[in-house]
């Protein structure tokens, strides 16, 4: 998965709004865009946290994949995924509320009335695990450096950035290009402090195989790269009685295990070896967890509820090969796809199919374009195709059978349109060449999925083929952009901005390591994209949002696949947590260890009951 900007410029409920002319800056401990933050200066902890929670025990975590770095930060390598939990943040956002984040490492954010800086005042107590302080220049060192080295998106977050001065050791401005950018300080916000000193005699540029130095709740204690890797807790973390630590990062240590093959990854959660699992295959939700284990009620399984955007996942198509160029063939390999017999014969039903790449949320498009939304449109209306004004965007629906045979209609006049024509039961176009094309998988399960697309491409003479590869080469592969067609998840938030340069402009198309897997380049994307960025107000970023939402879709990019309004997880019974409801749908990093419960399930599994 991608990293996903979202967020905000500071406020609280007595500042004046943005648009004031006032020149006092403002000072809060928060940022948000949602309205004022929920909690206020000095709050004791998050509510789904428990101040009490008793630390201790070792939980055990699955990934599938490998890892030979330990720098997230940079193309080169194969990072471990955990490695981010080593690193504090200027700020930290709260699992309840849309778009909001608590001042971390700085105790003060100060936004300039005319939105053209924001100030980040440090804690002083702020320091590395090594006991250096940490100051103003770690974070100007740490911008600049992920600027000049770091992956792409970072110098796409943050382009409207022009200057960054360090004031004292404990403040740091960072000044913008114009005063639109309303959600660029909470992104610099979230930048992952990292320790000058340290980085002083080392390469950035090269994937780090040493443990680096970090700030944050845990340390890496132990690792072996592409099998396992060990955080141990920080007990003297500086920031512990912060209330946007307390009660958080319970366990001594989280044991990661790494598995090449995600069936090997369920036998070894169904033998005890893994305590937590996130489950994303609906077939084996619905079958797979039928062991003695569950029915003694040594595992639970649970559906947490979340009320999140869930963006776009699909096929997608890399624009950058002459096979995907033509708008009619992308839209004709769209309606191929049969997500009705997916649904009912793969998934069990439990799937809503993706209509937009802003999915469960206010910003989708729907319908006809009206209102701010249609103005916006009717700027590029001669460089959008007209149908986007008249029609509402639909994907077929067939009635699950399998005989699909509308839709194949429909894809096979699309194609005959951009001049492919049947020969010898084959598409091929002027020159005779077929219609053919690779999809490149990094997990097997998923061909369960592609192969049945494959079958139904093959009835309109469409070569297809899947090939799954191991997950580093699929990185190394997606990074060069080395692919046809890939499955992608474009995540979104309630706030969508600056990463949204990222996902689908022309400057992203071409950058090594970016997000930009559709390779898209269109000019009205790109104005759009700033439109967004900038919009004044929450009126205008959801009439932008959704003009460029229906853009996307109309470019036909994306095969389009299925969304969940919940979070599918299976785990030990071993933990206890805060049992409320919570935007996010649950915060792993809130639970803790009941010893009691431990106790039963250690005992069980030394029986060898699973």
């Amino acid at each position: 998965m991608r990293l996903i900007a979202a967020a905000a410029l500071a406020i609280s409920a007595s500042l004046l709004p943005m648009a004031s002319h006032a020149q006092a800056p403002t000072r809060s401990h928060a940022l948000s865009l949602m309205g004022p933050p929920a909690l206020p200066p000095g709050f004791a902890h998050f509510p789904y946290a428990n101040p009490n929670a008793p630390k201790g025990g070792e939980v055990t975590l699955g990934a599938v994949g490998t890892f030979d770095s330990f720098s997230p930060h940079i193309v080169r390598g194969t990072p471990a995924g955990a490695t981010s939990a080593i690193y504090d943040t200027l700020t930290k956002p709260s699992a309840d509320e849309a778009q909001t984040s608590y001042g971390h490492i700085a105790h003060t954010i100060e936004t300039a009335a005319d939105g053209h800086s924001v100030t980040f005042e440090l804690r002083p107590e702020a320091r590395f695990h090594d006991g250096t302080p940490m100051t103003a220049e770690d974070v100007a060192w740490t911008f600049q450096t992920l600027m000049a080295h770091g992956r792409p998106h970072y110098r796409q977050y943050w382009a409207d950035v022009a200057e960054v001065k360090v004031e004292s050791p404990q403040r740091i401005t960072f000044r913008f290009k114009h005063g639109d950018n309303r959600e660029l300080p909470s992104i610099l916000g979230q930048l992952e402090v990292l320790p000058k000193h340290w980085w002083a005699s080392r390469d950035f540029t090269k994937p780090l195989t040493e443990p680096p130095l970090g700030s944050g709740p845990w340390r890496i204690e132990r690792f072996e790269f592409g099998r396992t890797l060990v955080l141990a807790r920080v007990a003297d973390y500086w920031a512990k009685d912060l209330g946007t630590a307390r009660g958080l990062n319970n366990f001594d240590r989280r044991r990661v295990e790494y598995f090449r093959d995600p069936t090997v990854a369920m036998e070894a959660f169904k033998a005890g070896q893994v305590d937590f699992r996130q489950e994303n295959i609906a077939l084996v939700w619905a079958t797979g967890y039928d062991f003695p284990a569950v029915r003694r009620g040594l595992v639970k399984k649970e559906e947490f509820r979340h009320r999140l955007p869930t963006g776009m996942q699909g096929f997608v198509m890399n624009t950058r090969r002459e096979v995907f160029k033509d708008v009619r063939v992308r839209q004709a390999l769209a309606w191929v796809f049969d997500f009705e017999w997916a649904n009912a014969n793969l998934f069990h039903g439990a799937y809503t199919r993706t209509r937009s790449y802003f999915s469960n949320s206010s910003l989708a498009s729907t319908g006809l374009p009206q209102g701010a939304e249609l103005a916006l449109l009717e700027q590029h209306r001669a460089k959008l195709p007209g149908a986007l004004f008249t029609e509402e965007f639909r994907l077929p629906v067939t009635d699950g059978s399998g005989n699909n045979r509308d839709a194949l209609r429909t894809s096979l006049d699309l194609l005959r349109q951009a001049g492919w024509t049947i020969k010898d039961r084959k598409l091929v176009n002027a020159a005779g060449q077929p219609l053919r094309f690779e999809i490149l998988l990094a997990n097997p399960s998923f061909e369960r999925v592609a192969l049945p697309y494959v079958q139904w491409l093959a009835r309109l003479g469409v070569e297809a083929r899947v090939r799954t590869v191991d997950p580093a080469q699929f990185q190394r592969l997606t990074d060069t952009y080395d692919y046809d067609m890939i499955v992608e998840v474009f995540g979104q938030s309630e706030s969508p901005g600056n990463e949204q340069r990222g996902f689908w402009t022309c400057d992203a198309a071409n950058h090594e390591g970016g997000s930009n897997g559709a390779g898209i380049c269109d000019p009205v994307v790109d104005s759009l994209v700033e439109t967004v960025i900038n919009a004044p107000d929450r009126p205008g970023l959801e009439a932008a949002t959704r003009a460029l939402d229906r853009v996307l879709l109309w470019g036909w990019y994306v095969v389009p696949h299925w969304h969940l309004g919940s979070w599918r997880v299976a785990y030990w019974d071993r933990f206890n947590r805060v049992d409320i409801p919570i935007r996010s749908g649950f915060s792993f990093d809130a639970w803790w260890i009941d010893p009691a419960r431990a106790d039963a399930t250690d005992a069980a599994r030394r029986a060898g009951v699973n």
